[in-house]
């Protein structure tokens, strides 16, 4: 997608650090963190929903879900996390390539569900 930022950044044309990248994602910084520590998994075949994966698409987004907890370490993820994926406008995606947040790093303090 041309006008998709996180593409954008898989491709290098936007800088970013990037935390952690394999061959099926890569994890950055939050620009605007919700919490102590606040990521953003992206895999790096663009699609905006889960109701748009492939099968392929579902085989590799477990993988990489998978992936999160064996980075603990780099991550700061041995007290606890929260993953979140926001879909549509009304849960308030902001950019339309499916991507889970990952926070970390504080006792949570939003409704426990």
């Amino acid at each position: 997608m041309s006008n998709c930022v996180f593409c954008k950044i898989r491709d290098g044309e936007i800088p970013s650090e990037k935390v952690y990248e394999d061959d099926l994602m890569f994890i950055i910084k939050d620009i605007d963190p919700k919490a102590e520590r606040h990521f953003l998994m992206i895999p790096k075949r663009h699609f905006k929903l889960l109701s748009e994966m492939t099968s392929s698409d579902t085989e590799n987004l477990g993988k990489c879900l998978k992936k999160i907890p064996e980075l603990s370490d780099l991550l700061g993820l041995e007290n606890g996390y929260r993953l979140i994926i926001n879909q549509g406008d009304d849960a308030g995606q902001t950019v339309f390539h499916l991507h889970v947040h990952i926070l970390t790093g504080q006792k949570m303090d939003f409704p426990h569900l």
